[in-house]
């Protein structure tokens, strides 16, 4: 059956288990059928609702899809696996810049700032009951948001961007709802809509945001839910433009009952202003994550939004993990207060990177794109032969395939750790990998 694997199982969890493992397993490949659900219930000896109701599950959870008659199969890029099996393997001697890490040298020593959080720690330990959200940092949040124009909102705290994002989307949506999002965009944030059961409405992007038609568009046919990164956005490093973001509240205006979820995690790298949409509907959320400003590893993100939506958010955050470390939330306290990081210093280092890449481009002929952020996204007419004729180059570059899901294929260039001179060995090695693979009479 399908091969060398076979689905077993005799109650839907177990069966939907045994499919999501072959899946992550590779043995059940993308796009590949899955058996009719009378002839997998004659298998396994169950009655075909079992089968149904498993099918069901692994639909809900973005790993299968069902085209009618056409029956159900593997869906092309399916939430149990990620977009971690579109890879590039990085072997010896090839300079990775595909992973989309920040510059480790420009980000702040943590040790300090946890030394003197464990030590408030030692004099006040928090125990159960207490306030999910350490007062300071509540504090010096809000004041953050309300300098940036954010609507006043309670604040919460979440383990990072996706969480928050995950929390917000659950806390008003249900499966089989349609969630707008940016294509290119976030590969996680991509792979997680489809594993809440929901549906993807993708959203052209250009260099100052998401496209005003293709929002208009979506909410127009049903979406309820819209997405969108403030700043530095990955991949393309677009940045919403104070008048990208009046068009897309006017539309947004005309539909007030759709949640408005915002991803900042640009904060404090990048020197442009915030132009938020928080506010233009009823629903409303938006998320700092400190990720990529202090490190990936800390796992925090503040969370503000409508009183509905965080007091949902805070409800069922309590009925989990109850909330995230108030050592942590200490620590970012302190980094904050020594200003640990340098935004303008920082913000000015990302841009030379991405400047001399892109004009290092441009300068051979190449588009790419790069307003904000750690990223360049270049646009390829040939995804597979662009990355692999790079590997050859000894550059190893991210596939667009992570980030798209309509969009035209491209590839992703981190830029955060492009050394002088780097700019131009990769520019020319992205102009020769495209000169090589361009169809006769295109340069």
């Amino acid at each position: 059956m399908l091969g060398e694997y076979r689905i077993e199982g005799r109650r839907a969890a177990e069966i939907a288990a045994s499919v999501e493992h072959g899946v992550a397993q590779g043995a059940l490949r993308p796009g590949q059928p899955l058996p009719p659900m009378r002839e997998l219930a004659a298998a396994l000896g169950v009655n075909p609702n079992t089968v149904a109701a498993a099918y069901r599950t692994l639909r809900e959870r973005g790993v299968i899809e069902t085209a009618g008659r056409r029956g159900s199969r593997v869906r092309p890029k399916p939430a149990t696996t990620g977009r971690e099996y579109i890879a590039v393997e990085v072997t010896e001697g090839v300079r990775d810049v595909s992973a989309g890490n920040p510059d480790p040298a420009l980000l702040p020593p943590l040790g300090p700032a946890f030394a003197a959080a464990a030590e408030e720690n030692d004099r006040a330990p928090v125990l159960y009951g207490g306030a999910a959200v350490e007062p300071e940092l509540a504090r010096l949040a809000r004041a953050d948001l309300d300098a940036d124009g954010v609507p006043d909102g309670p604040v919460a705290v979440t383990s990072g961007s996706l969480d928050a994002i995950e929390r917000v989307l659950a806390a008003h949506l249900r499966p089989g709802d349609t969630v707008a999002v940016e294509d290119p965009g976030w590969g996680s944030l991509l792979d997680l809509v489809p594993a809440l059961g929901l549906r993807t409405a993708p959203v052209g992007v250009d260099d100052d945001g998401p496209r005003v038609e293709d929002v208009q568009r979506a909410l127009e046919g049903g979406a309820r839910a819209l997405i969108v990164t403030d700043r530095a956005q990955n991949p393309t490093g677009a940045a919403v433009s104070a008048a990208r973001a009046r068009a897309l509240r006017d539309v947004l205006r005309r539909h007030p009952d759709v949640l408005i979820v915002e991803d900042d995690h640009g904060h404090r790298i990048v020197d442009l202003p915030l132009h938020s949409l928080a506010g233009a509907t009823r629903c409303w959320a938006l998320v700092r994550s400190v990720a990529k400003a202090y490190g990936p590893d800390l796992r925090l993100a503040v969370l503000t939004g409508d009183e509905l939506t965080l007091d949902r958010v805070r409800g069922r955050q309590r009925l989990g993990p109850g909330w995230v470390s108030r050592i942590t939330q200490r620590a970012v306290v302190r980094l904050w207060r020594d200003r640990a990081v340098d935004v303008r210093s920082v913000a000015a280092a990302y841009g030379r990177r991405r400047d001399a890449l892109i004009g290092a481009l441009a300068r051979r002929g190449v588009v790419a794109h790069g307003r904000s952020g750690l990223n360049v996204w270049v646009p390829v007419p040939d995804e597979t032969g662009a990355v692999a004729r790079l590997l050859q180059a000894g550059w190893a570059v991210a596939p667009g395939a992570r980030f798209r899901i309509a969009a035209a294929p491209g590839v992703r260039v981190t830029v955060a750790e492009l050394g002088e001179g780097e700019a131009e060995a990769l520019a020319d090695a992205v102009a020769t990998a495209l000169r090589d693979s361009a169809p006769a009479g295109h340069v």
